[in-house]
């Protein structure tokens, strides 16, 4: 017999309701039982961060947070970060600007957290950009270029 909980939740500005087991995790729910497949499970103990979403606005580990928790909260994938399937959010194209990305793995977790970041800080240095990308592992890139797209941001206004 299986623990169900209804779960209303509200992602990417679409309210849901399901049903969903007590020990489910936020990722496995977001990927399998709302089909948004643009959060990523990397490690799977909330140390590389390509599961990072927006949780009532704060990045959060998806794979270290129960379906149950998102109940009556707001959550954002990266799936949310433009509602026009034709233009990229901001932040996305100047990655694509500045080859911030490679194997795209680790990517939409970067976006959530720098979209979090630069809403905090909108003007950042460098050293800031660095602190704030610690949490998120990319094996590809070497980070620079990830970085450089933060900073476009930052001088595009």
């Amino acid at each position: 017999m299986k623990d169900l909980h209804t779960i209303t939740t509200t992602v990417n500005g679409k309210t849901y309701t399901r049903e969903a087991e007590s020990r489910m995790l936020l990722s496995d729910f977001i990927r399998h039982e709302l089909g948004l497949t643009g959060t990523h499970v990397g490690c799977e103990y909330g140390v590389c961060g390509a599961c990072t979403i927006l949780y009532d606005g704060h990045p959060t580990r998806s794979c270290l947070t129960l379906a149950v928790q998102a109940n009556n909260h707001t959550i954002e994938t990266v799936e949310g970060l433009t509602t026009d399937p034709n233009k990229l959010h901001p932040l996305q194209q100047s990655f694509q600007d500045a080859h911030g990305l490679q194997c795209g793995y680790c990517t939409p977790g970067i976006l959530m957290t720098m979209k979090a970041f630069l809403a905090e800080n909108p003007n950042p240095s460098e050293t800031e950009v660095r602190e704030a990308l610690s949490g998120n592992l990319c094996r590809c890139t070497g980070y620079q270029h990830i970085v450089d797209a933060i900073l476009r941001m930052k001088d595009e206004g």
